[in-house]
């Protein structure tokens, strides 16, 4: 019986080996050469399991803010050839080892994103190869945040006309986003908003954590934000954040308050947001709901977008060296 090689477990020593990064497959593949360009990743971020020359797994984080630590963990792929027993101890000895060296000690570990077929739980061979890597999460004492809907609206589809029900206008300032942002909180379905309310913050400081933490970094306009109001009264009803992240135009964020919620309103606002980034000639827009959120996604099917994908987010609870 021939002998396997010993598993080498080790960093990119450079942009230069990033094509032995790419001998596995994922759907951001092709973001990797422009992300190391622009420091939203680090050779020393990416590591490989090697047998061999044959790459048998590899690991990655990312971050939104070149110079910061990681944000997220958004590549762990395993050989899909491996059998499943052999491909979780692989899967678990990477990720343990980059772990250790990539971030760090005592901070809360970032999230894992997975990207993945709009159908995998229906074909058998990729809901095993997924399910064998998330049995390698959770050994690492990961759980399950959420799993979304990754939607996309083409050109060609039709944008809605306004109705008349609501009238917008630009966000004024942080204040005047904050404002509506914190009673939208209340009875969301949003997972990470569950969770941050979960987790002992107010719904202002939930609130905050997300405009700080996200939406404060696009660097496309502000005044494409939108608050949408009652016509005569000006008794505000919800607002949309039409955006560009670093890779798509996005719809990145719809509220409703709670006293205008099952109205229909949001068909209004989503479609407020989608003339906005109408009106910059996009390719393409992109956002993403809750599995659990059926009134948005319902909203987003009626307004002609598509599911293209579904996301799965992992979480660990408390910081600690891998697998504690």
């Amino acid at each position: 019986m021939t002998e396997l090689p010993a598993l080498v477990v080790r960093p990119l020593s450079g942009p230069r080996e990033l094509d032995l990064f790419d001998r596995l497959d994922y759907v951001l593949d092709d973001e990797l050469a422009n992300d190391l360009a622009t420091g939203r990743r680090l050779p020393e971020w990416l590591w490989v399991a090697l047998r061999g020359d044959r790459v048998v797994g590899r690991i990655g984080w990312w971050t939104g803010r070149p110079g910061s630590a990681p944000q997220a963990l958004d590549f762990f792929d395993l050989d899909p050839a491996l059998p499943a027993d052999e491909a979780a101890e692989i899967g678990l000895r990477l990720f343990e080892t980059a772990a250790a060296e990539v971030l760090p000690a005592g901070t809360p570990r970032p999230e894992y994103h997975r990207f993945m077929p709009a159908d995998w739980h229906e074909v058998p061979e990729t809901r095993a190869l997924h399910e064998t890597l998330f049995g390698v999460l959770a050994a690492t004492g990961a759980r399950p945040l959420v799993e979304r809907l990754r939607l996309e609206w083409l050109p060609g589809t039709p944008v809605p006309e306004p109705t008349g029900r609501l009238v917008f206008r630009p966000v004024a300032d942080r204040e005047d986003l904050l404002a509506l942002m914190t009673p939208v909180m209340e009875g969301t379905l949003d997972a990470h908003g569950r969770a941050d309310l979960a987790g002992g913050l107010s719904p202002r400081e939930a609130a905050e954590l997300h405009y700080d933490e996200e939406l404060a970094h696009y660097r496309t306009p502000r005044d494409w934000w939108r608050i949408a109001e009652l016509p005569g009264t000006g008794e505000p009803v919800g607002f949309v954040v039409p955006a560009r992240n670093n890779y798509h135009p996005i719809i990145a964020y719809i509220g409703v308050l709670p006293a205008h919620r099952g109205r229909g309103f949001v068909d209004e606002i989503l479609g407020e947001g989608m003339r906005v980034l109408a009106a910059q000639d996009v390719p393409r827009m992109r956002a993403a709901t809750d599995l659990d959120n059926v009134p948005m996604a319902k909203s987003f099917a009626r307004a002609g977008w598509t599911t293209f994908q579904r996301a799965i987010n992992f979480v660990w609870d408390a910081p600690g060296t891998a697998g504690g």
